[in-house]
């Protein structure tokens, strides 16, 4: 295994991505390259420092972006799993009077979407709801008043989670109606664009 994989190892990537990586000479070129928006808000939210942390509300800006990618599935009417994304958007930029039970209680919300989507075998919509959900449950593990490894560790989980769930809700939806752009992996692909608007370069794998 090169060298610079190995702390990608000891953070527990999974084992694709680990052997996708065997493939790059460095973090760099393989940043410049990747297909996977949720790789690398997974390593981003490794290596993005403490709850409350700026660096936490930035990963929640993005992951909120991919899973904005997800609305357009989202039945008519059904508007939790926006205000889920938009109260976890309000966290990170630091609007006045947003508190994290608000985000928690969004979070919720779109959950519940995301139940009744599964109650009505309306998958894609179901998915879509989840990676609101996840957007706004990784707002609310960064806004932890701990500063524990765990919350860091559940921030860069579902910060993940948006950009898979975004990309199986257009799986589903590409399942039903095939078409070019609908795809879970032109989705994945969208949300690593997200990533890199972001992060254009990748993050020093020493931060922490």
């Amino acid at each position: 295994m090169k060298a610079w994989i190995e702390p990608l190892k000891e953070m527990n990537a999974c084992g694709d991505a680990l052997e996708w990586c065997e493939g790059y000479k460095s973090l760099a070129g393989a940043w410049a390259v990747c297909q996977r928006g949720d790789w690398m808000l997974w390593l981003l939210g490794k290596l993005s420092g403490k709850p409350e942390s700026d660096s936490h509300k930035k990963l929640v800006l993005t992951a909120c972006q991919c899973a904005r990618l997800s609305l357009p599935y989202v039945k008519v009417g059904e508007l939790r799993p926006l205000r889920a994304i938009e109260a976890a958007e309000a966290w990170a930029r630091g609007d006045e009077g947003i508190r994290r039970e608000d985000v928690r209680k969004a979070a919720d919300a779109a959950d519940a979407a995301a139940y009744a989507a599964y109650a009505a075998y309306a998958a894609d919509a179901a998915y879509a709801a989840y990676a609101a959900a996840a957007a706004a449950d990784a707002a609310y593990a960064a806004a932890s008043a701990s500063a524990s490894a765990a919350y860091a560790a559940y921030a860069a989980a579902y910060a993940a989670y948006a950009a898979a769930d975004a990309a199986d809700a257009a799986d589903a939806a590409y399942a039903a109606a095939p078409s070019a752009d609908t795809s879970r992996i032109s989705t994945l692909e969208k949300c690593a664009d997200i990533v890199r608007d972001y992060y254009p370069v990748a993050p020093k794998q020493e931060d922490k």
